[in-house]
């Protein structure tokens, strides 16, 4: 694989290797692309805590250094588990599985880790004070596990949370009242619900730690190349310029045909002028 210089002004999340690449393999692939910096999936097979023992963390974080590989972010996707279920066991068993995950993002050397605030029935949703309490208590169970672990947590916009706007998720953030607890800001989940992407990154400017980046349209959800749906990406670079924030962006783009959607994905980006300023 050649080595391409628009990658490194981006960081490249794992999620279309989950079931093609472990997770050493897959950064060495990724590396080879010109990535530095990743976000690794937790997934069975992939990157999963019951899998990995203090030996094989250490060996792995090794590793990453080793090579001058920055770890940001470890994301367990939001869509087997729920912090704010109905059930108090589908609770229970969601947060052992993050505090399993929180402890190896430690281990790693993650800035953060991922996380949703929960989903509710669509047909038939609890009160909102009923599931933003499921998420504060969330949020009371898995911050101390962070904080011993020395990683953070990372909660992002989603748009089958049952808080799916950034300034639902701000919001419910700000009432909490950690200011630790800090958000991913996904540029195409906010444009699928038809949120403004540049009110949306002005929102959470104080508490910005990432962005993702992908394109979708608004009426099947996506994770597509850049250029292939309708994000507005211009007004996402404006405004990272406008509010100061200088963290690489993300890519996650999900694809079949990962290598060819992601690199173009990095040239069409580097286009539009993201990265400059690295």
């Amino acid at each position: 694989m050649t080595r391409d210089t628009n990658t490194q002004a981006f960081g490249c999340n794992t999620y279309s290797y989950i079931r093609s690449h472990g997770a050493e393999a897959c950064l060495g692939h990724l590396a080879a692309m010109g990535f530095r910096e990743f976000e690794l999936i937790v997934y069975p097979g992939h990157l999963w805590p019951d899998e990995l023992d203090q030996g094989a963390r250490r060996a792995l974080r090794q590793t990453m250094e080793a090579q001058g590989l920055r770890l940001v972010t470890l994301n367990m996707p939001n869509i087997d588990i729920n912090v704010a279920g109905a059930a108090p066991q589908m609770r229970a068993y969601s947060l052992a599985l993050l505090g399993d995950a929180i402890r190896l993002a430690g281990d790693l050397g993650a800035s953060g880790i991922i996380i949703g605030p929960g989903k509710a029935n669509p047909l038939f949703p609890p009160k909102p004070e009923e599931l933003v309490g499921h998420f504060y208590a969330a949020l009371d169970r898995l911050y101390p596990i962070a904080e011993s672990a020395g990683t953070a947590l990372w909660a992002e916009n989603m748009p089958f949370a049952f808080l799916p706007t950034i300034d639902g998720l701000m919001g419910a953030l700000e009432t909490y009242g950690n200011a630790a607890i800090r958000v991913v800001y996904d540029a195409a989940n906010a444009h699928f619900i038809a949120e403004d992407v540049a009110a949306g990154l002005r929102r959470c400017r104080d508490r910005l730690a990432l962005v993702h980046l992908s394109d979708t349209g608004r009426k099947e959800f996506r994770h597509d190349a850049v250029g292939t749906g309708t994000v507005p990406f211009a007004d996402v670079r404006r405004v990272l310029a406008e509010i100061g924030h200088t963290a690489r962006p993300m890519i996650e783009v999900i694809s079949h045909d990962a290598d060819r959607d992601i690199l173009a994905s990095a040239e069409r980006l580097a286009a539009m002028g993201f990265g400059m300023a690295h």
